[in-house]
């Protein structure tokens, strides 16, 4: 491969993993380069878990052998088997350098490489020879000054051999790999931060709002059941005006506790903050019945909170006679008219839409048409605060 072509291919790497849209097709992307770039028929991307002790494949492309899977759930090796990594794998290198890559074949190491150890041999070695491989460029992977992992290329037996230019080579892509890794990680980290109420470490709003739709539009494509639980944390307001909002957070964040507590009685259910006083529940896929079990338990462990007021729970499930539910908008506008029914009773339990007969009080409510938008032209969700049902 020309100057020119090995060109083209370090920036398709960086390309195809600047398109990525998550950790997994960002990996994908870098096994799918490197193996391209050095013309190999199989390629992997792994991970040094240091607290483990050991080495996670996190993808393999190309020519699977058997056994081998694309995203494997268990495939790892203890970092003993390598003794070449444990000599770089605590160190840190300045500018982001470090260990070159190193070749090996089926019938033993190649070149001189710093890997010619004879039990790190022997396990490179039968790996091949048992996936029908001849040879493979190994390149470690340094982030943020550490080893990260390794990026590991091979060829099938009877195509030509890697060699010390090859090894040069992959080094510069294991960089690039760095890089684009880095780059995912700022991504992930900056959705996480979009999504998380900073004070609970719960989902926030917006997280609500895009799980939300895409709940209604299962229910509405498959039938799947969808339960919303509102509910207003009482007497936060007594507490920050008395002893400050200091102590008011500690109480929001001690209920974000206990609402992740009482979550997971429902598999997958998004527990979140949606501002001030005010958070929820959402079920996808649980029975109402078990969605209400769970905010009674809510209630109940909110009661006996320091400080606290207890808490004013509403729920709206499909599965429960509420009518038609076409888009979030409405599951929320029921949720709420429950909520503040809970509060005008000042119920010690949830309030559950569609659970009142056939006149029911919150269906009623929630069906009321709203009041005009704001001046801003957004719905104004919280239309039911101060209304008596």
């Amino acid at each position: 491969m020309g100057e020119d072509e090995r060109l083209a291919a370090v920036v398709g790497l960086a390309q195809g993993m600047a398109a990525a849209h998550s950790p997994r097709e960002s990996w994908r992307a870098a096994a799918l380069g490197a193996c391209r770039a050095l013309d190999g028929s199989f390629a992997a991307l792994s991970v040094w878990e240091r607290e483990l002790g050991r080495l996670r494949v996190l993808v393999n492309v190309g020519e699977l052998a058997p056994g081998e899977e694309e995203f494997p759930d268990g495939e790892t090796y203890p970092v003993h088997r390598f003794p070449e990594i444990t000599e770089f794998l605590h160190e840190r290198w300045a500018g982001g350098g470090g260990p070159n890559a190193w070749v090996e074949t089926a019938k033993g190491p190649a070149g001189d490489g710093g890997a010619a150890r004879a039990g790190y041999v022997h396990q490179r070695v039968a790996a091949l020879r048992r996936r029908g491989r001849g040879c493979c460029v190994v390149a470690p992977v340094v982030l943020h000054g550490r080893a990260w992992g390794e990026l590991y290329v091979a060829r099938p037996v009877g195509a030509p051999g890697f060699a010390r230019p090859d090894a040069d080579f992959a080094t510069v892509l294991a960089a690039v790999v760095a890089a684009g890794l880095a780059q995912t990680e700022r991504l992930e980290e900056a959705r996480r931060l979009a999504f998380t109420d900073a004070l609970t470490g719960l989902a926030n709003r917006r997280a609500v709002d895009v799980r939300l739709e895409e709940a209604i539009e299962r229910h509405r494509r498959d039938g799947m059941a969808v339960s919303l639980v509102v509910c207003d944390l009482n007497g936060l307001k007594k507490v920050n005006d008395t002893l400050g909002h200091a102590v008011g957070d500690r109480l929001l964040e001690r209920f974000g506790s206990v609402l992740s507590l009482c979550g997971a009685m429902l598999p997958g259910a998004l527990a979140a903050r949606l501002g001030g006083d005010e958070f929820c529940l959402l079920a996808v896929g649980c029975p109402a019945d078990e969605v209400v079990k769970a905010a009674d338990e809510l209630c109940r462990r909110a009661a006996v909170l320091e400080l606290g007021e207890g808490v004013a729970c509403g729920i709206a499930s499909t599965e429960d006679p509420i009518g038609p539910v076409r888009s979030a908008r409405r599951l929320f506008r029921l949720a709420d008219a429950a909520q503040y029914r809970a509060k005008a009773l000042r119920s010690d339990r949830p309030v559950v839409a569609g659970r009142g007969g056939p006149d029911d009080p919150v269906v009623r409510l929630a069906d009321t048409p709203s009041p005009p938008a704001p001046s801003s032209g957004r719905p104004e969700r919280r239309r039911f605060r101060g209304r008596r049902p």
